[in-house]
C-alpha cells in the first residue's frame, strides 16, 4: 500500500505519468467547507510542467477534474477524487530505457520489484508527476489551513553552489509568504534568483541537470501540535515529503548546522510577547519534543539533480547482462527545484491539517 498514506486524514495516489490519467482520493475533510477552484488551479500551475524556462517541454495545464467529494463548490464529508488527464506523452521516448536504466532513475529498482512489468514510460508511478496529485490534496488542506490563520510559503534557498539568504535571518510574515508564492522563481534576493537561474542555464546548454534546497515556512501554527517519538511533528511532515521522489534529505530550524553549535548559541531564549510565549531565536524551527511550539515551523528538503540528461551515461542491458552505454530522449527538467517548491507547501499543508484534525478529534472523545 505505499501509494496510500493514512492519519486522521487518508491519501491515496493513483497513474502513471503517461497513462490516461493520475489522480488522488483525499478521505477525512470535514464537510462544508468552500474550495476555490481558481485558487486551487493558480497553485497547480506553478508545479506544471512546460510554462517556464528551466521545466520540461512537456506541455500540461493540470486541471483537476473532481468526481466525488465536492457538491456546488463545498466540501460533503464524502472522499474527495479527483483526475488529471495526461495529454501531452510521448511514450516512444522511453523505448531505449526498457533494459538499460537511468543511472540514479527508480528504473532498475521498479524492474527488481515488479519483475519487468512495470510502466517504464515517463517513469510510470514513480515519476514526479504523480506530485500534481500530491499538490491536489495539499492545495485543498493550503486553503482550510488559511482559514484558521496559518500560512504556508517555500521558496528556493540554493541552486548547485548558489545560495540564497538565510530563513533564519528572514522575518517573515504571512504577507511575505504570500508574495513569494506568487513569484515565479521565489527567492528572498533578486540577485540571488537571478544567480540561480543562470546557473539552471548553464547546466542546461551542458546537457547535464543540478540539484539544489527548499525552504518551507508555516505561519501560525499553534503550540501543541503532534506527540513525542514516532509521532513527532518532524517524521509527520518527513513522510509526506520524501513522497517527492527527487528529495534526498530534510532538516529543521538549523539542521545539521545544529551540530557544529554550542548550546548558548544553539539555544532558543524563551520570553513573553504579551500574553504569548515566544523565543528570541528559532534554531528548533518551531518544534520541540516533536511538538510545535508556536514560532513558525522551519524546515529545508535537498532536492537531488534530475536523473536524465542529455549526456551519455553508463549502464547496464538487464536483457544481456553486459555494460551498456546510455543516451536518454525526450524532454525533461535541467533542475527539478523551482517545481517541486509548491509540492513542500502541499506535503506541509497536509501534514499541519491532519495533525490539527487529530488533536482536535481527540480532545472530542
Amino acid at each position: 500500500m505505499s501509494s496510500f498514506w493514512k492519519s486522521r486524514l487518508c491519501l491515496s495516489i493513483f497513474g502513471q505519468s503517461h497513462g490516461e490519467a493520475i489522480g488522488m482520493t483525499l478521505d477525512g475533510i470535514p464537510a462544508g467547507h468552500a474550495i476555490d477552484m481558481e485558487e486551487l488551479q493558480t497553485f497547480m500551475r506553478r508545479r506544471a510542467p512546460g510554462h517556464v524556462p528551466w521545466s520540461t517541454a512537456r506541455l500540461e495545464e493540470d486541471v483537476p477534474e473532481f468526481i466525488s467529494g465536492l457538491v456546488n463548490g463545498l466540501t460533503c464529508g464524502a472522499p474527495i477524487t479527483a483526475l488529471i488527464r495526461n495529454n501531452n506523452v510521448r511514450s516512444f521516448d522511453y523505448t531505449n530505457i526498457m533494459n538499460i536504466p537511468r543511472p540514479s532513475h527508480a528504473d532498475y529498482t521498479a524492474h527488481v520489484k515488479h519483475g519487468g512489468f512495470q510502466d517504464v514510460a515517463g517513469g510510470g508511478h514513480f515519476s514526479g508527476r504523480l506530485t500534481a496529485a500530491l499538490c491536489i490534496a495539499g492545495g485543498i488542506c493550503l486553503q482550510l489551513l488559511k482559514k484558521r490563520g496559518i500560512f504556508i510559503g517555500a521558496f528556493i534557498c540554493s541552486i548547485g553552489t548558489v545560495s540564497d539568504l538565510s530563513y533564519l535571518s528572514m522575518n517573515i510574515d504571512a504577507q511575505k509568504l504570500t508574495e513569494l508564492t506568487n513569484m515565479v522563481f521565489p527567492a528572498f534576493s533578486n540577485e540571488s534568483a537571478l544567480s540561480m537561474q543562470a546557473e539552471i542555464d548553464k547546466t542546461k546548454q551542458a546537457g547535464d541537470s543540478v540539484g539544489g534546497i527548499i525552504g518551507c515556512i508555516a505561519i501560525g501554527v499553534p503550540a501543541g501540535l503532534g506527540e513525542p517519538m514516532f509521532d513527532c511533528m518532524e517524521s509527520h511532515i518527513a513522510r509526506l515529503v520524501f513522497a517527492i521522489p527527487a528529495v534526498k534529505g530534510i532538516e529543521f530550524g538549523a539542521g545539521f548546522e545544529a551540530a557544529a553549535m554550542h548550546g548558548s548559541d544553539f539555544n532558543d531564549p524563551f520570553y513573553w510577547d504579551g500574553k504569548t510565549v515566544k523565543t528570541r531565536t528559532n534554531n528548533n524551527g518551531g518544534i520541540l519534543g516533536g511538538i510545535t511550539s508556536g514560532m513558525p515551523l522551519l524546515f529545508r528538503a535537498a532536492v537531488k539533480p534530475t536523473p536524465s540528461i542529455e549526456r551519455e551515461q553508463e549502464s547496464i542491458n538487464l536483457s544481456t547482462k553486459e555494460s551498456a552505454a546510455l543516451k536518454i530522449q525526450g524532454r525533461h527538467d535541467p533542475c527539478i527545484v523551482p517545481r517541486a517548491v509548491p509540492c513542500l507547501e502541499a506535503a506541509a499543508a497536509i501534514a499541519i491539517y491532519d495533525t490539527i484534525l487529530e488533536q482536535e478529534g481527540a480532545k472530542l472523545k
